[in-house]
């Protein structure tokens, strides 16, 4: 089962459909940075194929990966968010083909047509929560001590 933050659960056939011609199908080889944090966000990602890690700086210590990213995820809800910086660092860790999009462009599709706007949001929605989340259980396991997470 897919899950809700991948294209195809994401987002109606129509509105998949829509966002999809705006695409530019490009291949990103091995060990390329896609981004990092702080840097303008100026475009995203869906991925077809490969591998893409995300990744958190840690001061002092090297990067910490977060997530790694497959088929019909999303790399990069930055763009969607004034002031529009990553807020992470993203590398191929294989070689990746993947749709990429011009966020401005994007953006003004959202604002066009409120409906896919919605959807896109929804979407962006879930995958930053979903991030979130995965960056919290990846620093706990890599840097708190035993027995120090939540307890619910």
């Amino acid at each position: 089962m897919a899950s809700s933050t991948t294209l195809s659960a994401a987002l109606p056939t129509d509105h998949r459909e829509r966002l999809l011609r705006i695409a530019r199908e490009v291949s990103v080889p091995e060990g390329t940075r896609l981004f990092e944090e702080g840097r303008r966000a100026d475009r995203f990602w869906i991925v077809r194929t490969g591998t893409v890690h995300l990744d958190l700086r840690v001061p002092g210590r090297r990067a910490a990966v977060i997530e790694a990213l497959g088929h019909g995820e999303l790399v990069g809800w930055s763009w969607h968010f004034p002031p529009y910086l990553w807020q992470l660092g993203a590398e191929a860790t294989t070689p990746v083909r993947a749709w990429e999009f011009d966020a401005e462009a994007m953006r003004e599709m959202c604002v066009r047509d409120p409906e896919f706007g919605r959807a896109v949001a929804v979407w962006v929605g879930r995958v930053v929560a979903h991030r979130l989340h995965a960056a919290r259980v990846r620093l706990l396991d890599l840097y708190a001590p035993y027995g120090s997470g939540s307890r619910i």
